[in-house]
C-alpha cells in the first residue's frame, strides 16, 4: 500500500518542534496505511528524524503578497501556500492532507483522507457559516498538487488582487478559488470539530463540567484561544472560553504521542 502524504508547516516562534511530533504521532497511529509527513519550515532542529524537511522558501511573488498583506493588517499570513507549488513533493502522485499545527487527531483519519477523491476538500468555517459565507476552514485540507497547481499560479501570477480579494486569508482565498472552479467538498462536521464550538459548551456548563470529545470526532482545531497547553490545564480567559482541565486532550495529544516517539520528542 503506497503511504498517505501528510503536510503541514511550521514558521517563525509561535509553535515549537513538539507540535509537529505529536501531529506526525498523532496521525501515524490513526492511518491504517503508511505515512509519508511533511513539515515545511525554516527551523528543523527538534523534529523527530522521520519527518522530512521541505525549506521554506521566499517566493518570487512574496514581496507583492507582502505589501497586500500589510494594507489587510495580515502581516506574515498566506504561506501555506507555498505548499500547493506543483512538483514541490518529489514523487508525489495523489492527494495530499495538510494539518494546522493548533489541531489534536483524536480518532482514524482514512475517511478524511480518502472524501471527495480529486476535490479540494476543508471543513466550513464555524464562524464564517453563521453569517451565511462558504469560507472553508484551514487547520484540515485535502487537495491534490498535480490537479490544483491552480491554487500556487492564481496567487504567484496577481498577488495583490488575490490577497485584497480574500481579505488577507488564505482559508478564504484556497476554498473560494476551489469553489470558483468547481473542485471543492466540505469535510464532515462531526469529523472535524471546534474545541470552542462542539467541545466546551455555553456558560455555565463549561464552568461545571470537563470539556467532551465529540463521538465521531477525529480532528480537533484549536483556532482562537485556548490553545493546546493551556485547554490540557484548564483555561480562564474569559466567562465565555473558560474551561476546565481536559484528560482527554492530555491523553491524546501528549500522553499517546511520548509513549509512540519517546519523551525526548513529545
Amino acid at each position: 500500500m503506497s503511504p498517505a502524504t501528510i503536510a503541514c508547516i511550521k514558521w517563525g516562534t509561535a509553535f515549537g518542534p513538539a507540535y509537529v511530533n505529536r501531529l506526525y504521532s498523532g496521525v501515524r497511529r490513526n492511518l491504517a496505511r503508511p505515512v509519508r509527513f511533511l513539515c515545511m519550515t525554516e527551523d528543523a532542529d527538534g523534529l523527530h528524524p522521520d519527518i522530512e524537511v521541505l525549506p521554506l522558501p521566499v517566493e518570487p511573488f512574496h514581496d507583492a503578497m507582502s505589501a497586500a498583506l500589510a494594507v489587510a493588517n495580515r502581516q506574515g499570513a498566506m504561506r501555506k501556500v507555498s505548499l500547493f507549488r506543483p512538483g514541490l513533493i518529489a514523487g508525489q502522485d495523489g492527494p495530499v492532507l495538510g494539518f494546522d499545527l493548533d489541531v489534536v487527531i483524536t480518532g482514524a483519519l482514512d475517511d478524511i483522507l480518502a472524501f471527495a477523491p480529486g476535490k479540494v476538500a476543508m471543513r466550513a468555517d464555524w464562524v464564517e457559516a453563521r453569517r451565511g459565507r462558504p469560507t472553508g476552514h484551514g487547520s484540515v485540507f485535502r487537495f491534490d498538487s498535480a490537479r490544483h497547481g491552480w491554487l500556487y499560479e492564481r496567487i504567484a501570477a496577481n498577488p495583490a488582487a488575490e490577497v485584497a480579494k480574500a481579505r488577507g486569508s488564505e482559508q478564504r482565498y484556497t476554498s473560494t478559488l476551489a469553489q470558483e472552479m468547481g473542485e471543492f467538498a466540505y469535510l464532515p462536521p462531526d469529523q472535524v470539530v471546534s474545541f470552542k464550538h462542539d467541545c466546551l459548551g455555553l456558560p455555565p456548563v463549561n464552568w461545571l463540567r470537563a470539556p467532551r470529545l465529540p463521538e465521531n470526532a477525529r480532528v480537533v482545531c484549536f483556532h482562537g484561544r485556548p490553545k493546546m497547553p493551556e485547554a490540557v490545564e484548564g483555561y480562564h480567559g474569559s466567562l465565555l472560553r473558560r474551561s476546565r482541565p481536559c484528560p482527554w486532550l492530555r491523553d491524546h495529544w501528549i500522553d499517546r504521542a511520548r509513549d509512540d516517539l519517546g519523551a525526548d520528542w513529545a
